[in-house]
């Protein structure tokens, strides 16, 4: 089998909108070798505008309208960057993130869809709710049903925008809160809704038929109408229409003068009077070719279009075969969007209305329709095929300027071993420029004046607490994982009470195009000092080489008083003490079926929030307490660092298992037969294990077993100070922090492990 090539061309994708998700199907079914797409969008699920007033009016769930962004990167091979873009630099061909360090592109795209402008409404920006960006829409809808259903007094609701997303909205969010008092025995009359729109009709692109029958609705239910009155100020209850009419809102929902967002200003890209993209017809920014737009965000030159879903879903396959032609330098192919398009327009109940040019027709059956077409379309992105397994072969040579085929040939060629494997120190020098670690007086020597050894001081009276850890990514973003490899590295230190005094990195890289390696180790580097300079402990120095995946580990120092008082070892537990775990349980299986695109977004997300929290305050709060021994669980899971605590200590232990704290997701896959590729190593600690067949049927049971990365603290606390720990170590930031087990006088030649079942 060819080795896979190394990155020649990155493929950056902004925004994750309905072109873009079309785009990442495309790449998952047909992979470009040399081609790496990487995805920037603050959020891992993205809502199919075509259903989200179904989800308002309660007829489909918050899955049922969401496509997993995470997913369906992994199946396309992308790396998923959750940050927000907030500008770009064209020159240098790199997208400004907020929080981290710029991502370089060759080619870009932008699918971030449009924001409605409440500038020039006196009080809108700071009083109204747009409804887009839907993510915090719908945290306020939320907020708005939350506050119905605890009976709220009478209420009045505002949308402003009589288009057909306003329309379609209210209506469902009239038939949705009705319905909530209706079932709370409440009067559904105390709810009173207006529609505002400066438009002398509703729907104004639609035909009077339809337009007929949506007033005929909207009368019926009760609906006042402001038309032909535009919002001149939003304050506190109210709002103020032209002529001085007040109009009573407690809330008020904003569906009308998109714009784009506001920090493409300040890019340098070519855009329209509403400040979206101007593209041509093949979605190629007139103003620099390595930059495509699709959806809302676009302005298709001699193609002004409606801000409709429908386009953007459209656009999805062109956009994704000229991201290909572009970085084939292939002619790239033009679109035309259709003249007239099919509407389906909800009536917040299970009744639709369809519209196209001159035609209309309305009842269950369109909703039924609708919901037939809706739902295929999710399933192509929700139900996705087994992943490709020869992603990245060589099979296909990209055009390259004769510079950079030779640095691909180089690449690609058999690579030596030893020194000769190390990465080169330009790469090297330029990718740690920049960093800034933390400044101590005890580091005599280090990055600020670089010698073959770092120099550090070890203060008076302190001895020196030393560890490494060193592992291969496991998430596609450089960023995230450098954070993550610090954060555990750190974990033997917090355990045992050590103050983080220097690291030392420790990394292997791929070889590739200079640049590609150089951005992948700034990235990565980034996120590193970043952590490290939390816990306040300075990056000294390290060393790199090639391999053939990325991995980063450190070596670390820390101090301690040297009479060793506020040592905290393994071996301290006594009969008596209860054990507590700082963090929940699982990480392994999550990222095990991460790999094999099987995870939900929200599981992953979580368990990489987990990662992500240093565990160095939950150590202060351990050892405030009196913790009589402390570990970090990692690569031996629970079981195997709860072995290496009792056997040393002479106790026997007993655990509960369903007092297991455990990541969201993991009980279900693990009950799939997802593991890690360690679990079965892990297994052969069961030899110590006292269960009844009940115990070993336990949901929880395979969580002992599983390897955790940057896992919780396991300690043994004196009873009666248990339950205060476990609220200190929760208001600090460790929500399932948890009383697990407790300490027995050993009752055999060898310490054992009994298990509880408990309740899951």
């Amino acid at each position: 089998m060819l080795a896979p090539l190394p990155v020649l061309r990155d493929i950056v994708l902004v925004g994750g909108g309905h072109s873009h998700v079309g785009v990442l199907r495309s790449f998952g079914m047909a992979p470009m070798p040399g081609v790496r797409l990487t995805l920037i969008c603050r959020d891992s699920y993205t809502p199919y505008s075509g259903m989200l007033p179904g989800y308002i009016a309660g007829h489909y769930g918050y899955d049922d309208v969401h496509i997993d962004l995470r997913r369906l990167a992994a199946f396309a091979g992308a790396r998923m960057l959750n940050c927000d873009a907030i500008g770009l630099d064209l020159e240098r061909r790199q997208v400004l993130c907020r929080g981290r360090p710029a991502v370089a592109y060759d080619h870009l795209s932008i699918n971030v869809g449009s924001t409605p402008d409440l500038t020039h409404v006196p009080g809108a920006a700071e009083l109204a709710l747009p409804v887009k960006p839907i993510h915090m829409f719908n945290q306020r809808w939320l907020a708005l049903l939350a506050r119905v259903k605890a009976g709220a007094g009478p209420l009045q609701l505002a949308v402003v925008g009589a288009g057909a997303g306003g329309v379609e909205l209210l209506l469902a969010m009239w038939r949705r809160l009705r319905h909530e008092l209706r079932t709370a025995a409440r009067d559904p009359d105390a709810l009173q809704f207006h529609l505002i729109d400066g438009a002398e009709q509703i729907l104004p692109t639609h035909n009077p038929r339809v337009r007929r029958w949506f007033m005929h609705e909207l009368t019926r239910r009760g609906v006042r109408l402001h038309l032909g009155q535009k919002v001149e100020a939003v304050a506190p209850g109210r709002l103020t229409l032209a002529g001085g009419v007040n109009v009573p809102a407690d809330e008020v929902i904003w569906v009308t003068q998109a714009s784009g967002a506001s920090w493409l200003g300040d890019t340098g890209l070519a855009l329209d009077n509403q400040g979206f993209i101007r593209v041509n017809d093949q979605l190629q920014s007139i103003s620099d070719p390595r930059v495509f737009a699709a959806g809302d965000i676009a302005s298709l030159e001699g193609q002004p279009l409606e801000k409709a879903g429908v386009f953007a879903v459209r656009q999805g396959v062109p956009l994704a075969e000229n991201l290909r032609r572009a970085v084939r330098s292939q002619p790239l192919r033009g679109w035309r969007a259709q003249r007239r398009w099919l509407a389906l327009i909800g009536t917040g109940e299970r009744h639709a209305v369809a519209s196209r040019g001159g035609f209309s027709a309305q009842g269950e059956w369109v909703w039924r329709w609708k919901d037939w077409i809706d739902r295929r379309f999710m399933r192509r992105f929700n139900d996705l095929p087994p992943m490709p397994m020869q992603r990245a072969l060589r099979t296909v040579a990209l055009p390259l300027m004769r510079e950079e085929a030779e640095q691909a040939e180089a690449a690609g060629a058999m690579r030596c071993g030893g020194c000769g494997a190390k990465v080169g120190a330009p790469v090297l020098a330029r990718a740690l420029r920049g960093l800034q670690p933390v400044l101590h007086a005890d580091v005599l020597l280090g990055l600020a004046a670089p010698d073959d050894a770092a120099v550090l001081r070890v203060p008076p009276g302190m001895v020196m607490v030393h560890s490494v850890d060193f592992f291969r990514s496991f998430i596609d973003d450089p960023w995230t994982f450098g954070r993550i490899a610090a954060n555990h590295a750190l974990g033997d230190l917090f355990a045992m009470g050590a103050k983080p005094q220097s690291a030392s990195a420790i990394v292997t890289l791929p070889p590739g195009l200079e640049a590609k390696v150089e951005d992948q180790l700034r990235q990565m580097m980034a996120g590193a000092v970043d952590m490290l300079n939390a816990a306040g402990c300075a990056l000294v120095g390290g060393h790199s080489s090639e391999g053939t995946d990325v991995a980063l580990g450190f070596a670390v120092n820390g101090l301690i008083d040297e009479n060793l008082a506020a040592l905290t070892r393994k071996s301290g537990l006594r009969a008596g003490d209860v054990l507590v775990l700082t963090k929940p349980l699982g990480t392994g299986i999550v990222l095990a079926a991460h790999a094999r695109a099987q995870a939900q977004g929200r599981w992953v997300d979580t368990a990489l929030e987990s990662m992500l929290r240093s565990g160095q305050q939950a150590a202060r709060c351990l050892h405030a307490f009196g913790a009589s021994a402390c570990t970090d669980v990692t690569g031996f899971g629970l079981l195997g660092h709860l072995v290496e605590m009792a056997q040393p200590s002479g106790v026997d232990v007993e655990l509960d298992l369903g007092a297991l704290p455990a990541l969201p997701g993991a009980c279900e896959l693990a009950a799939q037969g997802v593991s890690s590729s360690l679990h079965p190593a892990n297994l052969e600690r069961r030899s110590l294990l006292r269960a009844t067949e009940e115990a070993a049927t336990h949901p929880c049971y395979p969580l002992l077993f599983d390897p955790q990365t940057a896992g919780g603290l396991l300690a043994g606390v004196p009873p009666e100070r248990a339950e205060a720990c476990v609220a200190a170590l929760r208001a600090s930031g460790e929500a399932q922090a948890s009383v697990i087990g407790r300490v027995l006088a050993r009752s055999g030649p060898e310490s054992v492990v009994a298990l509880r079942a408990g309740h899951p």
